[in-house]
């Protein structure tokens, strides 16, 4: 049970990422990997067109599906694919979500997730303002869907930062959940690796973080250091920058030794939120 995670230096040329892409995806496949985890942005970094790229892949006139069909088919791969911009199923002209898709090895679209949490923050980087919600709608649903490799939970990126979404994906049983990213240089070396080993550890998932590693369009620097985090929390293979395709093996029956000895499923409690008080008047 073969994992892979992809690092990319996506640019807005949509073609030229899917041409860099699939080289990588072929060679995750010449690897033995099952199940391949593309990086947020993967097929379109930077462009400000969203909205008519979304418009076009919802109308099955853009590219970006079709490649996603054709190279999991050929290459007999299960493909998370990182993130592109999609509308609600049936709706091509509502405004997109950034989408991570499951696609199966014969090129069918499995589960769907729409990222949860958009990445509204102020940086201090070059760029130094990041408002995600200007161009994509939030989701509203966890996801998990069963792969050959095991369960899988659906994450992007600064969905990182909010614990209480991998808790749910591991209530819903799953084992693997992907991260496709593209870290800010200056947030990726503050927490990346915190992130990434903290929701490896209290979910006793594997962590299949993909990211995005080099400098884009516009000067924009993103942090890389794409990374497979087993059960307990061990970084088992890592890429600090530049494209890369990175494999590891899924030992299931270690992760299900770490679940028995640790069961911090079943010592889970539940408690009421403290009331607060105000001074003077305890």
């Amino acid at each position: 049970m073969t994992l892979a995670v992809i690092q990319m230096v996506s640019l807005p040329d949509v073609m030229a990422n899917l041409q860099a892409a699939r080289h990588l995806l072929e060679r995750a496949a010449e690897g033995g990997a099952r199940l391949a985890v593309l990086p947020e942005n993967f097929a379109a970094m930077g462009r400000r067109d969203l909205a008519t790229l979304s418009r076009e892949e919802a109308l099955g006139t853009g590219p970006i599906l079709p490649w996603l069909k054709k190279a999991a088919s050929d290459f007999n791969l299960w493909i998370v694919a990182g993130t592109l911009p999609l509308p609600p199923d049936g709706q091509p002209d509502a405004r997109p979500n950034a989408c991570s898709l499951l696609i199966d090895d014969r090129g069918e679209r499995v589960a769907r997730y729409d990222k949860l949490h958009l990445f509204d923050v102020d940086v201090a980087d070059s760029r130094g303002r990041y408002r995600e919600s200007d161009d994509y709608a939030y989701g509203g649903q966890v996801v998990v869907a069963d792969t050959p490799v095991g369960r899988l939970g659906l994450t992007v990126c600064y969905d990182l930062r909010f614990p209480e979404l991998y808790g749910a994906l591991r209530d819903a049983g799953a084992e693997l959940i992907s991260a496709p990213s593209a870290f800010t240089a200056v947030t990726g070396a503050a927490h990346w690796h915190v992130l990434i080993r903290a929701r490896a550890i209290e979910t006793q998932c594997y962590v299949l973080a993909a990211a995005q590693g080099g400098t884009h369009a516009g000067g924009r620097e993103t942090f890389g250091h794409a990374a497979i985090v087993d059960p307990w929390g061990r970084v088992v293979v890592e890429q600090a920058s530049g494209e890369a395709m990175l494999l590891a093996p899924r030992d299931a029956v270690e992760q299900a030794s770490i679940r028995q000895q640790m069961p911090v499923i079943r010592h889970k409690r539940f408690f009421a939120a403290a009331e607060p008080r105000l001074p003077g008047l305890e």
